[in-house]
């Protein structure tokens, strides 16, 4: 996506995370922030030292320009930069644009090439429409809190902002779906999604028994909810997950388990046979598991094509051996000299990962470059600042000197 230009007023999750996408593919991506305190997610725990770890999560490769538009000039110089823009994020309220004097109608007037993509919380229609909507919010009201968990009396949230980060994905496939229209010679586009819409979309086959057999899916716990056994048991060590999902897998799970006669057992001669006796099966699995450590049953899993692997944390997770092989973490250094390891985007071209350029930014750490970039001179740029129209890091300021 290099020489594509994204002018991104989202905050907080979903949107960030959509234009971290893009940025990680070459994507030229101008982050607009408010002079007062920039995105949201910068004052959400945790912390390292004055740093958000939230926001760093999801915002790499960027440019922040801290801009007030609320002032007349701040809301031109932001047309100014949508006018030689490719695409513009929000993630506003359904009516917030128009309120700004962003119209559909007045972005038209100031860039007819530019495309626009819209993440809400739910949509552009309905009762809902006006609500705010954030990810816990819509894990419930979409249904995945009600297959998430130990049962049907004891829910959980999905441990990570699971719809947040899926909208995120659907905005960019989105987005770059109307870019390669426009390529083709289509008009400018706007797209859109929201956080319900994803969210129900990730019900799969889920929403698909709900819809088809009038009937609200359960929570299983760790096991899988239709396939079996497909779950977490526990070893004479730590816990593994197996995933015994076909009939050959089947009958090579019975003969690492040493229990070849079960293959022909009524009870689990077919998938369907070994979900209808679930409990049996688990039980069975389970006293057969106990009996040696948990790395010697995934090897001998995985040899014969079994998917087998650890329950690990996070931390474990990135100090795992697989993911020093990806190349998934980043060493990076911000704008204040202070070191930053990242994950960089789960993406890689032609076997190469894209590449983590820049550490998250400071607040307006790009203001004064974007502005060059627009012709202004330091002149200009510095009366903006000293109206607050536009805001830089102090450590950034021309004299090099800190706060």
């Amino acid at each position: 996506m290099s020489g594509i230009r994204v002018i991104d007023l989202s905050r907080a999750l979903a949107g960030p995370y959509c234009t971290a996408l893009l940025a990680d593919m070459g994507a030229d991506v101008i982050k607009i922030e408010t002079v007062t305190g920039g995105d949201s997610s910068r004052a959400w725990p945790p912390f390292d030292g004055n740093h958000s770890l939230y926001f760093d999560s999801t915002n790499r490769n960027k440019k922040s320009f801290a801009l007030d538009l609320y002032s007349d000039s701040g809301r031109q110089l932001l047309a100014e930069l949508l006018a030689g823009a490719d695409a513009l994020v929000e993630n506003f309220k359904p009516g917030t644009m128009e309120k700004m004097g962003l119209g559909a109608e007045k972005l038209r007037s100031i860039n007819p090439r530019l495309i626009v993509s819209s993440i809400t919380g739910y949509g552009a229609a309905g009762p809902w429409k006006d609500r705010a909507g954030l990810d816990q919010v819509i894990q419930a009201a979409s249904g995945l809190t009600s297959v998430t968990g130990k049962s049907a009396e004891e829910t959980y949230r999905v441990g990570i902002p699971v719809v947040d980060i899926a909208t995120g994905m659907v905005s960019a496939f989105a987005l770059v779906s109307a870019l390669y229209a426009r390529a083709q010679g289509g008009d400018a586009q706007n797209v859109s999604t929201s956080l319900f819409e994803t969210a129900l979309g990730l019900s799969a086959f889920q929403g698909q028994t709900a819809l088809t057999l009038d009937r609200a899916p359960e929570p299983q716990g760790n096991n899988h909810p239709t396939i079996a056994p497909y779950g977490a048991f526990a070893t004479a060590s730590d816990d593994i997950v197996v995933a015994v999902a076909t009939e050959p897998q089947w009958g090579a799970f019975c003969s690492v388990l040493g229990r070849t006669e079960i293959v022909e057992d009524p009870r689990f001669t077919t998938g369907r046979d070994r979900a209808l006796h679930r409990e049996e099966l688990n039980a069975l699995v389970n006293e057969e598991l106990a009996t040696r450590p948990a790395q010697e049953w995934i090897e001998d899993l995985n040899a014969v094509g079994i998917p087998s692997g650890p329950v690990f944390d996070y931390l474990q997770a990135l100090n795992s051996d697989q993911a020093h092989a990806l190349g998934l973490i980043a060493e990076t250094q911000r704008a204040d000299g202070s070191s930053l390891r990242v994950l960089r985007g789960p993406i890689s071209v032609d076997n190469a990962p894209t590449p983590v350029r820049q550490a998250p930014p400071a607040l307006g750490e790009h203001s004064r470059e974007i502005l060059t970039g627009m012709g202004l001179d330091d002149e200009q740029i510095d009366h903006l600042m000293a109206q607050g129209i536009v805001r830089e890091p102090a450590v950034l300021a021309p004299s090099g000197a800190a706060a």
